[in-house]
């Protein structure tokens, strides 16, 4: 059997005519609001108010910005003009482990760790040790 798949998943389906679900709710929705100020309010107060919400439902349903629907643009703008402008940045001190003490230390009061000194092997030590390993190995092979 053959299936067919799905090209254009990112295209939304035509309900109503030419327009989308979405772009239909827009217009319907501002047409709606707009009607309602029309009867409700005085002329100029409709001009003034009634205007730009038509306008904004014909953004809403139609214009894109970098290719981008206009309510991702409107949703950014609203966060960022009501939003944090202000950024503080703080250094945390996080505390420092040394290998030798496993015990947290404050960069403030972190210390130059000493160095122990161990004793240079002489040359009989180093003989004996590779004397011991070699008579281990022999043995083991046994």
């Amino acid at each position: 059997m053959r299936f067919e798949v799905p090209q254009f998943i990112e295209i939304e389906d035509k309900i109503f005519g030419p327009l989308t679900w979405r772009q239909f709710v827009y217009l319907a929705g501002g047409a709606a609001v707009v009607v309602v100020t029309f009867l409700a309010l005085p002329l100029f107060i409709f001009l003034l108010t009634g205007v730009p919400i038509a306008i904004l439902a014909f953004f809403l349903a139609f214009h894109k910005i970098n290719n981008r629907p206009f309510v991702f643009f409107l949703e950014s703008a609203i966060n960022y003009f009501f939003g944090n402008k202000l950024y503080l940045w703080r250094r945390r001190h996080k505390d420092v482990v040394h290998a030798q003490t496993d015990t947290p230390v404050s960069p403030k009061t972190q210390e130059v760790p000493t160095q122990t000194h161990l004793p240079k092997p002489d040359s009989s030590s180093i003989s004996s040790l590779s004397r011991k390993l070699e008579i281990d190995s022999l043995e083991i092979k046994e």
